[in-house]
């Protein structure tokens, strides 16, 4: 049985209730009939010790990190750019949304006059408004996809 990689290994059945026992003992949540198998399994099972052991010192490790409090300066400049961020948002979100209503009315209203027109016939019709409707898909498409692009790319704030 190999410990090293437990992510990989958990949905083994034979693995489960071992990788449980670790975890509820890291978080010092193990009953007494808990704890007896678990200090079973440490006295019998090398592997199992080993693992525990790489547990146990993360644990402690993690545990006694401390985290710097950053400079004034940096605070004053977190939430300045929050609040902007918010702004910004709550501003786009009001302009989308409005040209969205202003674009979905003025195409109602070009569709039906351009299905009321009897000069022009059907076929181009059909095909003015495939055309409109096809760019419209393109067009909702591309701005989809470059604001996940946007808030996935992972050098946007790398500066040449």
């Amino acid at each position: 049985m190999r410990w090293g990689n437990m992510t990989e290994q958990s949905d083994s059945p034979d693995l489960e209730r071992p990788v449980e026992l670790m975890m509820r003992s890291l978080d010092d949540e193990l009953t007494a009939e808990e704890r007896a198998e678990f200090d079973d399994r440490l006295a019998t099972e090398q592997e199992y010790r080993a693992e525990w052991q790489r547990l146990s010192r993360a644990r402690e490790v993690t545990m006694g990190m401390k985290l710097r409090n950053p400079p004034e300066e940096v605070w004053e400049g977190y939430w300045t750019s929050v609040y902007s961020r918010v702004e910004r948002g709550l501003g786009w979100l009001l302009v989308s949304v409005g040209a969205i209503i202003v674009g979905a009315w003025a195409v109602r209203e070009w569709i039906s006059a351009l299905l009321e027109d009897t000069a022009t016939p059907a076929p181009v019709r059909y095909s003015m408004i495939a055309l409109c409707v096809g760019l419209l898909i393109l067009l909702v498409s591309v701005a989809r996809h470059r604001f996940n692009v946007q808030k996935s790319d992972p050098y946007k704030d790398i500066q040449r």
